[in-house]
């Protein structure tokens, strides 16, 4: 999935928050799902990036960034997207929360820099 900080532009865009407690059932083909829309969701108009975490108690929190809100409800709708969601919400979670914001500031600091 993605590696480390996402590449955004400079604000106003979009957040999707999706804070999940996974289950145990089905962990390699969760995996691999979470990869497979990873690899979709980046090639969506209005993608900019994606950072996700995930403990070992299976607690995780995804963070996708969006241009604006059309790009993020078409991703919603996406076809394989919605079959996907769905069967996550069936089989992979017992708690999830997706919260959606619009960032207006954004600022960041490298150690190195």
């Amino acid at each position: 999935m993605s590696a480390g900080f996402a590449r955004t532009p400079p604000p106003p865009y979009w957040v999707v928050t999706f804070t999940s407690q996974r289950n145990a059932r089905e962990v390699d083909a969760y995996a691999d799902a979470a990869e497979r829309m990873f690899a979709l969701a980046s090639t969506q108009p209005g993608f900019l990036g994606m950072e996700s975490v995930r403990d070992a108690d299976g607690f995780g929190i995804t963070l996708s960034y969006w241009a604006d809100e059309a790009s993020i409800a078409a991703w919603r709708e996406h076809a394989e997207h919605r079959a996907i969601r769905e069967y996550g919400r069936a089989q992979w979670y017992d708690h999830f929360e997706v919260r959606v914001a619009k960032v207006e500031r954004a600022y960041s600091r490298r150690a190195d820099a």
